[in-house]
Order: structure tokens, then C-alpha cells, then sequence
């Protein structure tokens, strides 16, 4: 590979056929905003997103991984070895994810945390990435922050003007000379989990939100993409990560091994002298202008209802535990966490249920409120970058590993890991919640989720508001909701989607009760 090959953009369209996703008009266009030194006049944004992955893949970073499968009618699979390991080709255009997951973490202004043993790519994807959004290879590696066991405050954020600290009356006198990276919209942390438990607090404000405080002093940092890296996928290290800062990375992915058959590209890359993150094609470089009205398209991206009802069925499978409390709204894992307490302890109380068939079983956990926002922000962000205005089922699928990665902990002692090869995924943390995903939707499809639902017809009345509904109307709703709690208390086992449901219903019931209350007050 010379230098002309490396900085060069194929011209061909990286969907054929499709014309490109369609632009809508933007006021910037009839000023050339960001044209002129990019090329990308012609270029919608998300085409130009998709050439910056296939420039990266198929020029910067070795990565002939394609993990994130996308299939178009019927693929071939092929058994190897005597594990009969199944290989299969996807049919349909499918992506890295090591290279894919950082390029929407930039889109998205997200938190992509990298994982994986020395010397394979981390910190060059993640200046890329940098390099993409604009900044000068110079300063972007000036402003890394490299973890480190005597990493201060001071290292991390900046340090008071000295002339201050002597003239200075009181501390909102001192002026602080904050550090660059503060105001860039990528910020690059190496090896996080080498940073002293202190630092880790103050950079955990930098990363929630989106300030710095030093001696009464606060500095507003702009929205940004992060790219942190760890060698230990369990966040070990010098210092164990903090539970909350490990809670704020929004998507773990893998650094895969480097495969031999392409050592011939290093002896190229040897010979030439030439590094990727210094020879980025500008037609593939995007001004801040681009990456804000990218971000605003990809939030148009559409949802369907049915595809938002199987991520509340799965995302329910996990928080409840019927041994949690007495009382209904108390029966959680985060209740038995709350009490210090391990789930093992109280796992006998579990109803009868078939423990190799309940998903909850399989966590220590349940799925919070960010971890849902963004498994949606990022659904919108792959389906975009796909040219989609509406994303699908395999979008989600190939999302949520990604963003559940370290927001769900595995029960590894639970029966479901014992049946057949089931104990592999006790290691591949992704294909585990692949395939907790898929048994999830056999079971939504099982059901028949996608026909009747009462709870989301009940829930749809109530939306059109209370105003104006009268006494008769408001009785009827609440017979609705009880002779639907009795259906669901004719001796069927317990599990967390209709534990959500039953306490949606109890909170329909509640609010038709107290206007039913007021009714009755006003007359």
C-alpha cells in the first residue's frame, strides 16, 4: 500500500442502486457550508458516514471482522471443527463493530468504551475517529489523557494561575488555566481503569455532565463523543472503575485478534512509512456544522410501534425477582441489592417457575433508564447510517449486545448455563445477549404480542387525557383494568413483562380513582 492508496475514496455509492438517502433541505446548502474543503457537496451525510467506515476498513484498520450481520434472503452456514463452530456469510452488506460502534458513538455524541489486550488498535481507532471529526493529529494526540496511578485532578482538568493563588482575596478570584481537551468535541481517556478512585470522581462529572469544577470554579465543556480503552474487560487495572462511572459508557466493544494471513499489510505499512490517522482523506473529513446536522437527522429516524413493543418486552425480562419484597412494587433484584443481600439467597422463592426457561434468572440485574435511552439513540443511529428512515428488528439486534454489555451482569450460576453448549456463553458476553434477545422475541412471537394488547389499549385511552370524561366513562376504564388483572391472576406464573404490566395497570387504576374522587368532590 503507497500513500495514493491509502488517502483515496472510491467515487462508487456504498449502497448501489439506491441513489443515496434522500437530503432534506438545509439553510447551510445555499452557503456551501463545509463543501468546499470536504468534497462532499454531493454527498448526503450519511453516504459520507458510509465512506468513512468502508475508507477505514478497507485502508486504515485491519479488521477483516464482520460481526454485525445483516442478511437478504437465505445465507450459507458452514460447520467447523468438532465443536461444529458455525461460520456464516451473511447475504446482505454487514459491518465491523469495531469500526461501525465508534463511527456512531461519534454521530450520536455517545460514550464508546474499547476493550482488549495491548497493541490492537485502540487508541489508533479512537484517534481516527478524532481525526474524522476534524481536529489536527497533533493536537488530538496532545489531548489524550492517559491513565495512570499518579494521575491528580490538576493532570486531569487544569490548575490555578500561581500569580492568582497570592493575590487573590477569595477562591472565585483564582482564575484556573483549564486543559485543552475540555473543549474538544472528541475526548480520548487511555486506559481508564488506571486512574487513581479521586480522578475518576472528577472525570465522572466531566462525562455526566459536561462540566468541570475546580476551586469554585466551572467550565462548560460542549457536547462530545468519548473514546475510552481498557485492557481488562472486567474494568480491572490499577483501580477498580467506579460503579458509576462505568454505568455513564454507553457501548463496549471488543478489540479482536489480529489474524496472520495479513501480515503481508504491516510489512506495506513498514516499508511505505505511512500511518492511516496521518494520511485521512479530507472527503471523508467532517466540520462541526456536518456532525450537528447529522446528529439532528439521525434523531428522524423512526421507530415502529411494534418494533418499540419487543424492546419493552425484553427490556422487562430483568428487574423482577419474586422474592425481592412483600409488597408488589418492591419485588426487584435492586430491592435484594438495597438490602445487601445476594439473589442465590433468596432464589428458592421463585414461584415454581422453570428456571432454565426464565430470562430474568440469567441476571444479577435489570435494565436502567439510560441504558434504554441509549439502545435507543443508537437503534436510530445504525438504522441511518444504513440509509433506513425507519429501523428494523436486525438493527436492534446487532444494537443491544453492544449497549448491554456492561449494564447487564450475568448470573453465571444460573440453570440455563448448564443445558447443552449453553456454557460458551458464559465467555461471549455478546452472542449471550444475542441469543437472550432472540428467545426473548420466540416468546413476544409465541404469545402473540403483535395481536391484542389491552394494557397498550388502556394506555392509549388514558393518553387523550382525563379532561371532560365523565363519571360513567371513568368507572367503565376501571372495570376494564380490574377483569384484566383477574385474566392475569388465573394461575399463570409470574414474570417481569407482566409484572411491568400489572403495575401499569395498578397505576391506570390510581389515576382514574383519584379523577373519579375529584368528580365526585366537584358535583
Amino acid at each position: 500500500m503507497d500513500g495514493s492508496t491509502l488517502g483515496k475514496v472510491p467515487q462508487s455509492p456504498t449502497l448501489p442502486g439506491s441513489g443515496g438517502a434522500k437530503r432534506k433541505f438545509d439553510v447551510a446548502d445555499l452557503y456551501g457550508e463545509g463543501t468546499a474543503e470536504t468534497g462532499s457537496a454531493d454527498l448526503g451525510l450519511d453516504e459520507k458516514f458510509r465512506k468513512a467506515y468502508f475508507w477505514i476498513t478497507n485502508c486504515a484498520i485491519i479488521t477483516p471482522f464482520y460481526d454485525i450481520e445483516y442478511e437478504d434472503g437465505c445465507s450459507i452456514s458452514f460447520k467447523l471443527g468438532d465443536s461444529g463452530a458455525d461460520l456464516r456469510l451473511p447475504s446482505d452488506i454487514s459491518f465491523s463493530s469495531f469500526v461501525l460502534l465508534p463511527l456512531l458513538t461519534l454521530l450520536a455524541r455517545r460514550k464508546c468504551l474499547f476493550v482488549g489486550g495491548p497493541g490492537r488498535g485502540k487508541t489508533a481507532s479512537s484517534i481516527l475517529m478524532g481525526v474524522i471529526a476534524g481536529y489536527p493529529l497533533k493536537e488530538l494526540k496532545r489531548a489524550i489523557q492517559h491513565g495512570q496511578p499518579q494521575m491528580t485532578i490538576s493532570d486531569l482538568l487544569g490548575s490555578p494561575v500561581p500569580q492568582d493563588l497570592l493575590k487573590s482575596e477569595t477562591m472565585r478570584d483564582i482564575r484556573i488555566s483549564w486543559k485543552s481537551w475540555l473543549s474538544m468535541r472528541v475526548k480520548i481517556v487511555d486506559e481508564y481503569n488506571r486512574i487513581p478512585t479521586r480522578t475518576q470522581s472528577a472525570l465522572l462529572t466531566v462525562m455526566a455532565d459536561n462540566y468541570a469544577e475546580m476551586m469554585d470554579q466551572v467550565y462548560e465543556c460542549p457536547e462530545s463523543a468519548w473514546f475510552l480503552t481498557a485492557n481488562d474487560d472486567a474494568g480491572g487495572g490499577t483501580y477498580e472503575v467506579i460503579e458509576a462511572l462505568r454505568d455513564r459508557i454507553d457501548v463496549v466493544v471488543h478489540s479482536l485478534h489480529f489474524n496472520t494471513r495479513f501480515i503481508g499489510e504491516l510489512l506495506s505499512r513498514v516499508e511505505s512509512g505511512i500511518k492511516p490517522e496521518a494520511a485521512v482523506p479530507p472527503e471523508i473529513v467532517f466540520t462541526e456544522a456536518e456532525l450537528d446536522r447529522a446528529y439532528a437527522a439521525m434523531l428522524e429516524v423512526v421507530i415502529p410501534p411494534p418494533l418499540l413493543r419487543r424492546l419493552e418486552y425484553f427490556a422487562a425480562q430483568f428487574e423482577f425477582f419474586e422474592a425481592g419484597g412483600r409488597q408488589f412494587e418492591y419485588r426487584t433484584k435492586d430491592n435484594v441489592k438495597l438490602a445487601g443481600l445476594e439473589l442465590s439467597r433468596l432464589e428458592g422463592a421463585d414461584g415454581g417457575k422453570d428456571r432454565t426457561r426464565d430470562l430474568g434468572l440469567q441476571t444479577k440485574n435489570g435494565v436502567s433508564v439510560r441504558a434504554i435511552m441509549t439502545s435507543i439513540v443508537y437503534i436510530k443511529a445504525i438504522a441511518w447510517f444504513r440509509g433506513k428512515a425507519e429501523a428494523g428488528l436486525d438493527d436492534m439486534r446487532n444494537v443491544l449486545p453492544f449497549v448491554f454489555h456492561d449494564k447487564l451482569v450475568q448470573n453465571q450460576d444460573a440453570p440455563w448455563f448448564e443445558q447443552g453448549s449453553n456454557a460458551v456463553y458464559r465467555v461471549d458476553r455478546i452472542s449471550w445477549l444475542r441469543e437472550l434477545f432472540d428467545l426473548s422475541c420466540a416468546e413476544y412471537d409465541r404469545l402473540g404480542r403483535d395481536g391484542g394488547d389491552p394494557v397498550a389499549e388502556l394506555l392509549s385511552t388514558f393518553a387523550t387525557g382525563l379532561e371532560g370524561v365523565s363519571a360513567e366513562a371513568c368507572n367503565a376504564e376501571l372495570v376494564k383494568i380490574e377483569r384484566e388483572l383477574a385474566t392475569m391472576s388465573e394461575g399463570r406464573k409470574l414474570h417481569g413483562p407482566m409484572y411491568d404490566e400489572a403495575l401499569t395497570l395498578k397505576y391506570l387504576h390510581q389515576r382514574y380513582t383519584s379523577y373519579h374522587k375529584w368528580l365526585s368532590w366537584r358535583s
